[in-house]
């Protein structure tokens, strides 16, 4: 165990800020016995860096792709002409299952779970975890035994999913514990809310969520396909019909919630306040076409509601920081921004009256009116030039050539103030983020919720661990050199008197040094020559240089 610890706190980086998903490699010995250098690399919780996230990550993929398999299997349509490749994915996904149940077996007695016992890799076959495993892969094997019906056999691949468990119920662990004591609503609210509360269960949460929003919305794309919809329109219906449900469940769990927030406290003010909001708003646009067809269909034929339905992409902008950037960026531009379109209007109803005045007696039924000619001026003021319009009389085309050269300067300025103000705004966040680990670093080090913070805000710019590093050890820098009292001026040292002692101690310190190195007789003899120090001057060098002499005896 000395060897793993001491691996452990070499794998953590030397700021002890971790970002989730850019961990550094653990550094473990090769020395360890197979075993145990096995263990540490693949399963031990406690060493930061090694494989282990990886392995939980792929094989909760594999899991849902088994899944969405185990689905497309009931579709003969697809099943049929594909009946090899599912065969080779499930022997595969057996193969992968097997071999991690059969690994763990393995390295059980390296957990600290199991250990203790006298009998680990039994104590770890009773388990439950072991158990779930167990009944993975079981099915598969038990047909080269036993004659069992195809179609319970598919139906007993179901089970793979509780190996999801081994995730879910280490969070939802960590989040009861996180959780004592607080409201059935509080709890609701951690879920659903970034909180101190939510812990990895939060993080689960948003991944369902995003999951679900990815499948539906290629379910919705899929549906326009005829071919497709023909064959998967029961597994359409059914997948929809989930979807909706999981979104209203958790819009109805952020209404609920919703008065756990600051600033949504009311009762009924606070959830009218929390359903207004541009985030709930899109949550509701994303389950209303379901319900306004369910309802209403006998009425009026809402069938172009479905197409709505790929408003629940928006609802991935709650996941991302990166359009909340974006909405600052607008919004602190909005005034150039604005220009700039007055001036694309401007430029474009002039050329759009000159194109329809030199080109509406050659071509009547092109330029048929101004506003027919609006929409020739945009396309080729863009450059998209679809060619649909375009003029046969000299003057026109000389007017496009010029609008066309315009065009590119004019189109590309809020493309360029867009770009510019988006850099200008990551650089003042890094700056904002820069001074909170200079307030954080006043006591030198970083508390859990610290560090937190950090990873949060981290993960919102898009830093890399390096990144991250490179600005903790500047936030460092300019910290041991605010603390250097010597390189303040000196009116800044004289406004904290800690510092103005600091300050005093270390210029008589100097001076003892300026004593020890100088020749103190010629010093003497130069100090007297025209008075170069005053009296009181002089009593205090004599003061600082005396030397300390036995008093005498009385």
């Amino acid at each position: 165990m000395e060897t793993t610890d001491t691996a452990t706190s070499h794998a953590h980086d030397t700021t002890g800020i971790k970002i989730r998903g850019h961990d550094h490699r653990a550094e473990i010995s090769p020395d360890l016995p197979l075993r145990k250098w096995l263990y540490s690399w693949l399963l031990d919780p406690d060493i930061y860096g090694n494989h282990l996230k990886v392995i939980d990550r792929w094989t909760g993929i594999l899991i849902v792709a088994n899944l969405f398999a185990l689905m497309f299997e009931h579709v003969p349509a697809i099943y049929e002409p594909n009946r090899f490749l599912f065969h080779i994915f499930d022997l595969l996904s057996v193969g992968v299952f097997s071999f991690e149940y059969v690994m763990r077996l393995y390295l059980a007695p390296e957990d600290k779970e199991f250990n203790h016992r006298k009998m680990p890799r039994l104590s770890y076959l009773t388990s439950p975890f072991a158990i779930i495993d167990f009944v993975a892969v079981v099915p598969f094997y038990l047909q080269a035994f036993v004659p069992v019906d195809l179609r319970v056999l598919r139906a007993l691949r179901l089970l793979r999913i509780l190996k999801l468990v081994r995730v879910v119920v280490p969070a939802y662990k960590s989040f009861i514990k996180a959780n004592l004591g607080r409201t059935f609503r509080q709890k609701i609210h951690a879920i659903v809310f970034p909180s101190e509360y939510g812990g990895t269960l939060h993080g689960l949460f948003d991944t369902f969520i995003v999951i679900w929003v990815v499948v539906s919305v290629i379910a919705v794309i899929l549906e326009s396909v005829q071919v497709v919809h023909h064959i998967l329109n029961l597994e359409f219906l059914i997948l929809d019909s989930i979807a909706v449900g999981v979104f209203t469940i958790e819009y109805c769990m952020r209404l609920y919630s919703c008065v756990e927030e600051p600033g949504f406290q009311r009762a009924l003010a606070g959830r009218f306040k929390q359903a207004s909001v541009p985030s709930s708003v899109i949550d509701f646009l994303a389950i209303l076409p379901f319900f306004l067809e369910a309802f209403l269909h006998h009425l009026f034929d809402l069938r172009f509601l479905r197409i709505f339905r790929l408003m629940r992409l928006l609802k991935l902008s709650r996941y991302t920081d990166a359009t909340s950037t974006l909405t600052k960026v607008i919004s602190r531009e909005l005034p150039v921004l604005t220009a700039s379109a007055f001036i694309m209007l401007l430029l474009v109803i002039l050329t759009a009256s000159l194109g329809f005045l030199f080109e509406h007696e050659a071509q009547p039924d092109k330029f048929e009116n101004i506003p027919q000619s609006i929409y020739w001026a945009v396309i080729t003021l863009a450059s998209v030039g679809y060619g649909d319009i375009s003029p046969v009389t000299t003057a026109g085309r000389i007017m496009t050539i010029i609008l066309a050269l315009l065009g590119i300067g004019i189109f590309a300025i809020p493309a360029a103030l867009l770009s510019s103000a988006f850099t200008d705004e990551l650089r003042i966040e890094r700056e904002l983020l820069r001074n909170k680990l200079y307030k954080m670093l006043e006591d030198g080090v970083f508390s859990e919720e610290e560090a937190a913070i950090i990873n949060i805000e981290a993960k919102r710019l898009h830093l890399t661990q390096d990144d991250l590093d490179q600005l903790i050890d500047k936030a460092r820098r300019e910290r041991e050199l605010m603390e250097d009292v010597s390189a303040l001026p000196l009116h800044k040292i004289a406004s904290k008197p800690e510092h103005a002692v600091e300050h005093f101690k270390t210029l008589i310190g100097q001076i003892r040094m300026l004593g020890i190195m100088t020749d103190k007789d010629k010093f003497q003899e130069v100090a007297q020559q025209s008075a170069r120090l005053t009296a009181d001057e002089w009593v205090l060098w004599q003061q600082i240089h005396r030397e300390e002499v036995p008093p005498a005896a009385s």
